[in-house]
């Protein structure tokens, strides 16, 4: 989600731990037989408990509310199995925990929407994953579907997606973005080999008086033959240069202490996967562009993602330093992105054509009768609201798409570029 108090909150709470059993979020309670399915305790918002119902109809659970808003009951037979590996929002199913509950227990932060990798770099205008979970069911995927995300981001529907088993492409013009999803994703099938390299990387770069042919960081690095254990220490070094460049945090320091942080999140993921015995979905990400899906027609099973609010959002900008240090031209790169291109309404009708364009794309590319689950909202430039919501969803329905939910999400903080935002689940229709 584009909410950057929350961004700037959970970026100052990362901390080295073995979890965070003793959170709040993640207290247990007594278990009364009479009540079936309780929330999670950090589930607060309307549009949550919207979801969450969205989410039990998806997977055919008749239910009634208790009074408390917080306990459910069934009003039919369900398959209890089904519902603890998938649920999002809920904690308990029949006093039985959730594959869920279990998972944001493995978790580095204070913030409970860091869990597992996805706290890795302060990237502005992160989703919260546990709504992407409930969508994820909600549009009706399954174990060896294929969702696409055309605006990866930081990468949380891929880790969603791979932790339910469901397959991701994840799509994204920003190199920095295609390299941070592929880390959150990837860096577990290399751990030994991650844990291997540690020592040597540290023993390289740190200063000694001993050994004058001291490597630069760049240097030991790139003599890493495999890609995803370079790709690791390379986003290790990312992070680094972030805190240094948003926080004034000594380099050196960050860059030791992110690579022990890091390495305990990807621990904590292969921990879980070994625990629940997960069937992970394999993860798909390319550097390419929304606007020319590298995708064959009626390929895809699902789509969940939010365009970029380029237009309130410089992200190339935001970005810049970590753009540069990975050897970007800033002026090149923002000719390429969406929304910060031009000046004044020229910016805002360059924005609404690369919109279509992307709607285009993703409506060539879903199956018939397949459903996308889009979150964006109305943004200010210069003084006035940008009616994105509205220019969207008429464009949408325009080209074939039916919309059939429209649920409202409040945004709080005093920083926030917006106020709402809207969750539009759209479903393919056949012409």
């Amino acid at each position: 989600m584009r909410e950057n108090s929350e961004y700037i909150k959970e970026n100052k709470m990362t901390k080295e731990s073995n979890g965070n059993s003793d959170f709040w979020a993640y207290k247990s309670e007594h278990y009364n037989q009479d009540e079936q399915l309780i929330l999670l305790d950090n589930v607060q918002f309307i549009y949550e408990l919207a979801l969450a119902q969205l989410e039990l109809q998806s997977l055919g659970v008749n239910f009634e509310i208790t009074n408390g808003l917080r306990k459910f009951n069934f009003l039919n037979n369900i398959d209890e199995n089904e519902l603890i590996k998938k649920l999002a929002y809920f904690k308990y199913v029949n006093g039985k925990q959730t594959n869920y509950y279990q998972i944001i227990q493995k978790n580095r932060t204070r913030s409970v929407n860091q869990y597992l990798t996805h706290w890795i770099y302060p990237y502005k205008g992160k989703f919260h994953p546990q709504m992407i979970r409930a969508l994820l069911n909600i549009i009706g995927l399954n174990e060896g579907d294929t969702v696409l995300d055309p605006y990866i981001g930081s990468g949380t529907t891929a880790v969603e997606a791979q932790l339910l088993g469901i397959n991701c492409v994840g799509i994204d013009i920003s190199p920095l973005c295609a390299l941070l999803s592929k880390v959150k994703t990837e860096s577990i099938y290399v751990l030994p080999q991650i844990l291997d390299w540690k020592d040597e990387v540290i023993k390289r770069i740190k200063p000694s008086l001993l050994n004058l042919e001291d490597q630069t960081i760049d240097e030991t690095i790139n003599i890493i033959s495999e890609e995803k254990v370079r790709n690791f220490f390379e986003m290790a070094k990312l992070v680094s240069i972030s805190d240094n460049a948003r926080r004034g945090k000594d380099f050196s320091n960050s860059f030791l202490k992110n690579i022990e942080l890091m390495i305990a999140s990807v621990s904590d993921y292969v921990e879980i996967v070994k625990k629940l015995n997960l069937k992970l979905g394999s993860i798909d990400i390319r550097k390419s562009d929304s606007r020319l899906l590298p995708l064959e027609d009626n390929s895809i099973d699902g789509i969940v993602t939010s365009p970029p609010y380029s237009i309130a959002l410089d992200y190339v900008s935001n970005d810049a330093h970590s753009l540069k240090e990975l050897g970007f031209n800033i002026s090149e790169i923002r000719e390429k992105f969406i929304g910060v291109r031009g000046k004044g309404q020229t910016r805002i009708d360059l924005y609404n054509n690369d919109m279509k364009r992307s709607l285009d794309e993703m409506y060539r590319v879903l199956k018939p009768n397949k459903f996308a689950a889009i979150i964006l909202g109305n943004a200010t430039y210069l003084g006035q609201e940008v009616n994105t919501v509205e220019f969207t969803i008429e464009y949408a329905e325009k080209i074939g798409f039916k919309l059939v939910k429209n649920i409202d999400k409040i945004i709080f903080g005093l920083y926030n570029v917006m106020q709402k935002e809207n969750i539009l689940i759209f479903q393919k229709a056949i012409k």
